[in-house]
Protein backbone atom coordinates (compact mmCIF):
# COMPACT_ATOMS: atom_id res chain seq x y z
CA UNK A 1 0.00 0.00 0.00
CA UNK A 2 1.65 3.10 -1.12
CA UNK A 3 1.15 6.44 0.90
CA UNK A 4 -0.14 9.88 -0.72
CA UNK A 5 -2.04 12.72 0.13
CA UNK A 6 -4.91 11.60 -1.26
CA UNK A 7 -4.93 8.43 0.62
CA UNK A 8 -3.64 9.90 4.34
CA UNK A 9 -6.55 9.73 5.97
CA UNK A 10 -7.40 5.95 5.50
CA UNK A 11 -3.70 4.97 6.25
CA UNK A 12 -3.82 6.86 9.88
CA UNK A 13 -7.28 4.47 10.36
CA UNK A 14 -5.55 1.27 9.41
CA UNK A 15 -1.99 1.75 10.53
CA UNK A 16 -2.78 3.93 13.56
CA UNK A 17 -6.30 2.42 14.12
CA UNK A 18 -7.21 6.41 14.81
CA UNK A 19 -10.94 6.76 14.02
CA UNK A 20 -12.17 8.40 10.74
CA UNK A 21 -13.06 11.88 12.55
CA UNK A 22 -9.66 11.52 14.05
CA UNK A 23 -7.96 11.12 10.97
CA UNK A 24 -9.94 13.49 9.26
CA UNK A 25 -9.31 15.94 12.24
CA UNK A 26 -5.54 15.48 12.59
CA UNK A 27 -4.98 15.78 8.59
CA UNK A 28 -6.96 19.23 8.90
CA UNK A 29 -5.15 20.75 11.45
CA UNK A 30 -1.52 19.29 9.97
CA UNK A 31 -2.89 21.14 6.59
CA UNK A 32 -4.24 24.76 8.13
CA UNK A 33 -2.09 25.13 11.22
CA UNK A 34 -3.15 25.71 14.72
CA UNK A 35 -6.68 25.84 15.03
CA UNK A 36 -9.71 25.92 17.73
CA UNK A 37 -12.52 23.11 18.84
CA UNK A 38 -14.88 25.54 16.85
CA UNK A 39 -13.52 25.87 13.79
CA UNK A 40 -12.32 21.78 13.46
CA UNK A 41 -16.36 21.76 14.36
CA UNK A 42 -16.96 24.23 10.91
CA UNK A 43 -14.41 23.14 8.56
CA UNK A 44 -15.87 19.55 8.84
CA UNK A 45 -19.36 19.91 10.06
CA UNK A 46 -19.75 18.23 13.33
CA UNK A 47 -20.33 19.38 16.54
CA UNK A 48 -17.92 21.68 18.68
CA UNK A 49 -18.56 19.45 22.02
CA UNK A 50 -17.33 16.44 19.51
CA UNK A 51 -14.20 18.20 17.68
CA UNK A 52 -13.50 19.23 21.17
CA UNK A 53 -13.35 15.30 22.55
CA UNK A 54 -11.46 14.39 18.97
CA UNK A 55 -9.18 16.89 19.56
CA UNK A 56 -8.22 16.08 23.25
CA UNK A 57 -8.20 12.27 22.25
CA UNK A 58 -5.41 13.11 19.90
CA UNK A 59 -3.27 15.50 22.78
CA UNK A 60 -3.63 11.92 24.27
CA UNK A 61 -2.28 9.86 21.73
CA UNK A 62 0.25 12.44 20.89
CA UNK A 63 -0.66 13.96 17.83
CA UNK A 64 -1.63 17.21 19.43
CA UNK A 65 -0.56 20.08 21.67
CA UNK A 66 -3.22 21.65 23.67
CA UNK A 67 -2.62 25.40 23.38
CA UNK A 68 -5.81 26.74 25.44
CA UNK A 69 -8.59 24.32 26.80
CA UNK A 70 -10.18 24.69 23.25
CA UNK A 71 -6.88 25.29 20.88
CA UNK A 72 -5.05 22.77 19.26
CA UNK A 73 -2.07 22.58 17.34
CA UNK A 74 -0.56 19.15 15.82
CA UNK A 75 3.38 17.99 16.70
CA UNK A 76 5.63 18.28 13.51
CA UNK A 77 4.57 15.28 12.00
CA UNK A 78 7.70 13.10 12.28
CA UNK A 79 7.54 13.04 16.12
CA UNK A 80 3.36 12.85 15.83
CA UNK A 81 2.45 10.07 13.49
CA UNK A 82 5.19 8.14 15.63
CA UNK A 83 4.02 8.95 18.95
CA UNK A 84 0.68 7.79 17.76
CA UNK A 85 1.99 4.37 16.10
CA UNK A 86 3.99 3.81 19.70
CA UNK A 87 1.10 4.32 21.56
CA UNK A 88 -0.83 2.13 19.55
CA UNK A 89 0.94 -0.44 19.46
CA UNK A 90 1.31 0.04 23.38
CA UNK A 91 -2.40 -0.14 23.61
CA UNK A 92 -3.03 -3.09 21.24
CA UNK A 93 0.10 -4.89 23.10
CA UNK A 94 1.90 -5.42 19.83
CA UNK A 95 5.98 -4.89 19.68
CA UNK A 96 6.85 -1.60 18.54
CA UNK A 97 9.44 -2.05 15.54
CA UNK A 98 10.13 0.10 12.62
CA UNK A 99 7.35 0.52 10.30
CA UNK A 100 7.69 1.66 6.62
CA UNK A 101 4.03 2.89 5.71
CA UNK A 102 3.98 4.66 9.21
CA UNK A 103 7.37 6.20 8.08
CA UNK A 104 6.28 7.18 4.88
CA UNK A 105 2.98 9.08 6.14
CA UNK A 106 4.84 11.22 8.53
CA UNK A 107 7.25 11.96 5.55
CA UNK A 108 4.21 12.51 3.35
CA UNK A 109 2.70 15.01 5.96
CA UNK A 110 5.98 17.10 6.43
CA UNK A 111 5.13 19.65 3.57
CA UNK A 112 1.52 20.88 4.02
CA UNK A 113 2.71 21.00 7.88
CA UNK A 114 5.66 23.45 6.96
CA UNK A 115 3.47 25.40 4.01
CA UNK A 116 0.83 26.29 6.54
CA UNK A 117 3.57 27.29 9.24
CA UNK A 118 5.74 29.34 6.74
CA UNK A 119 5.15 32.64 5.88
CA UNK A 120 6.18 34.18 2.71
CA UNK A 121 7.16 37.31 1.82
CA UNK A 122 6.28 37.64 -1.84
Amino acid sequence: MSVNIDTIEENLVSELRLSPLQSKIYVLVVKKGKMSASAMAKEIGVSETEAQQVATSLVQNGGFIDITETEFESMHPRFAVVNMYRRMCQRENIPFKKNLLVDNMSIVLEKPYDDARTKYNR
